[in-house]
């Protein structure tokens, strides 16, 4: 079960989204290369408009946690084959 948005927090909806998701890919909940939930999926587990859904899932693909395959979904991206990159 999702955590409840918290409106009254300065953090708006889509990063509290974002935030939880990361936290998912961190702990290995979510594995590399496998697909988050969709964009409908996080609209009903956590009650919100497609559109918040939609932000937060454009604020994973940012910092780099997903990428996404049209017409297939949004997968976890491989940090540790980023992080290798950077130390070449």
């Amino acid at each position: 079960m999702a955590p409840a948005i918290d409106y009254d927090s300065p953090t708006p909806p889509y990063q509290q989204i974002a935030a939880e998701i990361i936290r998912d890919i961190e702990s290995g909940t979510l594995a590399v290369d496998r697909p988050i939930p969709s964009e409908s999926a996080l609209v009903q587990r956590w009650g919100v408009a497609r559109d918040t859904a939609r932000r937060a899932v454009r604020q994973l693909r940012e910092l780099g946690y997903v990428y996404t395959v049209p017409q297939r979904g949004t997968y976890v991206t491989d940090q540790t084959a980023e992080d290798d990159q950077g130390d070449a």
